[in-house]
């Protein structure tokens, strides 16, 4: 090898792992781990919180790159929890989230911003086949090593919505005043990633 070529061949290697140092690693959500839940006023007087039981997704992520970090979730509507099975069934119709015809609620980030730990991700969800720009505040912990090695992170974080905007409209009024459920929703998740 001339000495030409083998300064070619250390440029192109460092070229390489500077590259591979800056690509965002893939970390798929660990169901058994994560909580992705809401809470919502009813009956003016209290908060009713849930849970959607079924969901997949990923988060692309680099600390030393925060432009790079991506993060995509699926949720099987019909999956939901609030721990009555009646009240399920009717958040399961037409009146809200009509599964039968909108069976998923995807979120799929547009842009990040902010400084790690603490960053905003920015993104589309779509509900019932609208879909609306939200901005979800997280905190961002890890990437540790478990003691199984492997490689985990976690978000923690929650925002709020207008269920109205996403045509979840049904409610009744109180005869006192006041929604028998209200319209602001609090979406609040607890993710676990591992890296792929």
């Amino acid at each position: 090898m001339t000495k030409i070529n083998a300064i070619r061949y250390v440029a192109l290697g460092l070229v390489g792992l500077w590259a591979g140092s800056t690509q965002a690693a893939t970390y798929a959500i660990d169901a058994s781990h994560t909580t992705i839940g809401f809470s919502v006023r009813h009956m003016v007087v209290a908060n009713v919180k849930g849970t959607f039981d079924a969901f997949s997704g990923h988060i692309d992520f680099d600390p030393e790159n925060l432009s790079e970090m991506k993060a995509a979730a699926t949720i099987e509507v019909a999956s939901v929890n609030t721990r009555d099975q009646r009240r399920d069934d009717h958040l399961r119709n037409e009146d809200f989230f009509d599964a039968p015809n909108h069976p998923q609620i995807t979120f799929t980030t547009t842009r990040v911003e902010g400084e790690l730990p603490n960053v905003t991700l920015i993104g589309d969800l779509t509900i019932r086949g609208v879909t609306k720009e939200i901005s979800l505040p997280v905190e961002v912990n890890g990437p540790i090593t478990d003691p199984w090695g492997n490689e985990r992170i976690g978000l923690s974080g929650s925002t709020r919505i207008n269920r109205q905007d996403f045509g979840v409209s049904w409610s009744n009024t109180l005869d006192g005043g006041g929604l028998v459920v209200g319209d602001v929703v609090t979406l609040l998740i607890e993710v676990e990633g591992i890296k792929q």
